[in-house]
């Protein structure tokens, strides 16, 4: 199944201030989602954040907020966003049904939204080297376990070069540049 950008929403998942300096290979990480929401936003396609238990784990990282601009990341508590009504409305609110997913931690919060949200009928994308847990074990459990319950799993740069289709453009352009 080809993703397109007309039908597509990113989520960014509790990309948070006290829970990212504990995040296995953290700077590729910022520096990967950087680029993926970099070029979300070229291909204009809207973007969701969320950000779990606040007062606990802060608030979204700036290295990430500041690319996400106009930034209204929702607060939730459950682990999945699929059991957070607000996030749920937001979501339904886009009237796009392929999620693009970055965020962490890949083995709770990101696995559990993928999961309930195939359920909910979405298609969930999860960008394998845009997720991160404190374990890289932990990660690549989660990573196996998405593609056994059918989640889309794929990169940053092959999810923008399908959700861009055409070369040539100035969205292709912008592409080719965050890539390089």
């Amino acid at each position: 199944m080809r993703i397109v950008k007309e039908n597509a929403v990113g989520l960014v998942i509790d990309c948070q201030e006290r829970l990212l300096p504990h995040v296995a290979e953290r700077q590729q990480l910022l520096k990967n989602t950087g680029i993926l929401i970099a070029g979300l936003k070229a291909l204009e396609i809207p973007l969701l954040a969320t950000e779990q238990y606040r007062k606990g784990l802060g608030i979204t990282a700036p290295d990430i907020s500041g690319l996400c601009a106009p930034f209204n990341p929702l607060e939730k508590t459950a682990f999945s966003c699929g059991d957070d009504q607000g996030f749920l409305q937001a979501l339904v609110k886009t009237g796009r049904t392929s999620v693009v997913i970055c965020g962490i931690e890949a083995h709770v919060c990101v696995l559990q939204t993928a999961i309930d949200l195939a359920g909910k009928g979405y298609t969930p994308v999860v960008v394998a080297d845009c997720v991160s847990s404190r374990r890289l074990s932990d990660k690549e459990t989660a990573i196996a376990r998405m593609r056994q319950e059918g989640v889309i799993v794929t990169s940053y740069e092959a999810i923008l070069f399908e959700l861009c289709r055409i070369a040539g453009t100035e969205q292709f352009r912008a592409i080719s540049k965050l890539v390089k």
